[in-house]
């Protein structure tokens, strides 16, 4: 009897949270102004900042616990997201330049070196640090939720969209947001004659012993096909990899996604000729059959030929226009002149495999969406990612936002928005569109003295996570108000024609500029001699990530976004500038760096950004009648930097200033605004 009344009770205590919640209308519908489907890293992290702002959510997750993914993915269990925890620095935001894993919080401590110390850590550890991150911040998730269907409808009550979910029990969750963070799982599947015959990564063995002396065919050449190859490496005789493009390594291309060295041994056994290798080919025109050479008339097997391993027969790949006859199984109808090598006696496929495996990816799973809800498929990546707007909300589906790896269209091998490091920040500028449209929050903003410029971009350039991380994407925008500006940080940069829509901000006259970070144009040996630029007159031609600030008298159009030059993240500005690449990604040099950006951002403001000693200051007031900005807006305000206590002196023998320490101490600490005490070594390197 206890078994049988489970899935009821279940459905009991399902309708008692909800009947907990804020609106609820009637006995089955559970509202929210927010609803996350999934509670994987994306969805975690944007329920943090709902939960942050104090708004009314939930999320909803389909398994006991969040992410559920990664308790079966990578199948050999090693992640490839870095958690570097030693970088010499104290500063959080810098570290987490160089830690992957970590979703964004107001605790310093919750951080995924609590779970793991090691480089790249056990796949096991990263479900473990979701759930203490769900934990600690006591986060409105709720697990066991099958969302099954959703659909889309007018919402009377706000004059816009709502959206239904139904779970697995019928009952039903309603918000005017949902935001979409499953991620990608669905196997990527490539339909040819035989494909029934293939395995696939997310059922094969795990344990290297199944492949003992085994030919291996692996369709892929992505980390997940290098990632099989090399846990049965000791052990297969042979492995081949097939695809249509050729490897890209992420060490050339700057993309994480393509091949990381941790999974490329194979390379190795490849180039130096160890019976494994790669072949380009595509897939759609391949066959995979089932045949077996005619013995000899002695009854002995012809040599060449494989016995067979459990059962499975000896599988070849062939060429479908070869095939004399289409047939489900791949097997009858089969002879030798239907295989590339009776043709080519040098075809590279042209012996036999025991195993083939397909490491294709995974594609986003569209199945539970009703056309009133289903965002189209993106262009990008054959289809397999959501098709949504430069804001992340799904095209055609307003109110519906998709997060997470399965965002990734916007960047796809451009940027690491498919990756935790990467998304974690784009989930974070979602939230401010999200806070701006639905609660009237403007687009948070720093308010600096124009004097004060400098100093806050080189402090963003050496600190800041969010752009280097993002590159191409996300970019600090800088809004030019005269004798001060607004700073605005993390804003997607393929939105920027909207910037007053999803901010709130306005452009005046004065124009803006934009700082990002990107890798050059010029393609390089990333390895070779000259792969580098060091002499600052030559910053344009930096091949390595490096920042670069646009400068524009007005805000870009759609039209300018839509036809920007090939390869660039923004249309061609007034201005620009490359600072130069640096080894150490320390962009704080005097004469490489400072001194050229300021020259750069006088030019665009068109007044003087130097900064000067109280005593310059005064000569300049006697002798100008209109000092530098920055004695205008420091020293005639009873403000300045003073190099040496002697030079107090003067002005303690006149009786202007009082002769005591807490004097002293109180002007020396008010010399800068309290929110760039962190940005002072700034400021005196670019004293000039």
């Amino acid at each position: 009897m206890l078994p049988s009344s489970l899935p009821a009770l279940t459905l009991l205590l399902a309708l008692g949270h909800c009947l907990r919640g804020e609106h609820p209308s009637s006995n089955s519908t559970c509202r929210h102004d927010y609803c996350v489907l999934g509670a994987g890293p994306a969805g975690l992290q944007i329920g943090y900042f709902l939960s942050h702002s104090q708004r009314d959510y939930i999320i909803l997750e389909r398994n006991s616990g969040p992410g559920s993914f990664f308790n079966i993915y990578p199948r050999h269990r090693k992640l490839i997201s870095i958690n570097k925890i030693y970088t010499g620095r104290q500063n959080r935001e810098f570290n987490l330049r160089h830690d992957w894993n970590s979703l964004l919080s107001h605790k310093p401590d919750l951080l995924f070196q609590r779970v793991s110390t090691q480089l790249y850590p056990d796949a096991d550890d990263l479900p473990r640090y979701l759930s203490l991150f769900a934990k600690e911040l006591d986060l409105k998730v709720q697990y066991g939720v099958d969302i099954g269907k959703i659909w889309a409808s007018e919402d009377g009550d706000h004059g816009g969209r709502s959206y239904t979910l139904i779970d697995q029990h019928g009952l039903e969750y309603s918000c005017r947001v949902l935001l979409v963070a499953t991620g990608l799982w669905v196997p990527e599947e490539v339909k040819f004659f035989g494909s029934e015959l293939v395995e696939g990564y997310e059922s094969i063995p795990v344990d290297p012993e199944e492949y003992q002396d085994q030919a291996v065919l692996i369709l892929g050449k992505g980390n997940s096909a290098f990632e099989t190859a090399q846990s049965i490496l000791g052990r297969a005789s042979r492995i081949h990899l097939y695809s249509p493009n050729p490897v890209r390594l992420a060490w050339q291309t700057h993309y994480v996604g393509d091949l990381r060295a941790v999974n490329n041994e194979l390379l190795d056994t490849y180039q130096l000729k160890s019976l494994d290798g790669l072949v380009e080919g595509g897939l759609e025109e391949i066959a995979i059959v089932k045949y077996s050479p005619e013995k000899k008339a002695s009854g002995k097997e012809k040599k060449g030929d494989r016995k067979d391993r459990k059962g499975r027969g000896q599988l070849y790949l062939t060429l479908a226009d070869l095939l004399q006859e289409n047939n489900g199984n791949g097997s009858s109808g089969i002879t030798a002149a239907t295989l590339p090598g009776y043709h080519n006696d040098n075809f590279s496929l042209r012996q036999p495999y025991d195993r083939v495996i397909r490491c294709l990816g995974f594609r986003f799973n569209f199945s539970i969406f009703d056309s009133s809800a289903r965002p189209p498929c993106s262009s990008m990546a054959r289809g397999r990612f959501p098709g949504v707007t430069a804001w992340y909300e799904g095209k055609r589906t307003p109110g519906l936002f998709v997060l997470g790896a399965a965002a990734h269209s916007r960047d796809y091998r451009t940027s690491a928005g498919g990756f935790i490091h990467g998304f974690r920040y784009m989930i974070r500028s979602v939230h401010r569109v999200l806070e701006h449209r639905y609660h009237g929050k403007t687009w948070p903003a720093t308010k600096l003295q124009t004097t004060q410029l400098l100093s806050w971009l080189l402090k963003r350039v050496n600190e800041a996570s969010g752009p280097y991380q993002m590159f191409g994407m996300l970019a600090d925008v800088i809004l030019l108000r005269g004798s001060y500006c607004e700073y605005l940080e993390e804003f997607p940069i393929q939105a920027l024609a909207q910037l007053t829509n999803l901010s709130g901000h306005q452009v005046t006259e004065q124009g803006l500029l934009v700082l990002i970070m990107q890798y050059g144009l010029n393609r390089t040996d990333t390895l070779g001699p000259g792969r580098a630029e060091s002499e600052w007159t030559r910053a344009w031609k930096s091949n390595f990530l490096h920042p670069v600030l646009y400068y524009y008298s007005r805000l870009p159009t759609e039209q300018d976004m839509k036809y920007r030059p090939v390869g660039w993240p923004l249309p061609r500005p007034k201005a620009i500038h490359h600072i130069i690449e640096d080894f150490l990604t320390e962009w704080d040099g005097p004469i490489s760096h400072s001194q050229p950006l300021r020259r750069f951002l006088e030019h665009c403001l068109q007044t003087d950004l130097r900064a000067f000693y109280a005593e310059s200051c005064f000569l300049f007031s006697l002798t100008y009648t209109e000092p530098p900005l920055f004695c205008r807006l420091g020293y005639l305000k009873k403000q300045g930097i003073v190099g040496k206590s002697k030079q107090w002196q003067p002005s303690q023998e006149e009786g202007v200033m009082a002769d005591d320490d807490e004097s002293r101490t109180s002007q020396e600490e008010n010399s800068l605004p309290e929110y760039l005490s962190e940005a002072e070594p700034f400021v005196t390197s670019g004293m000039n």
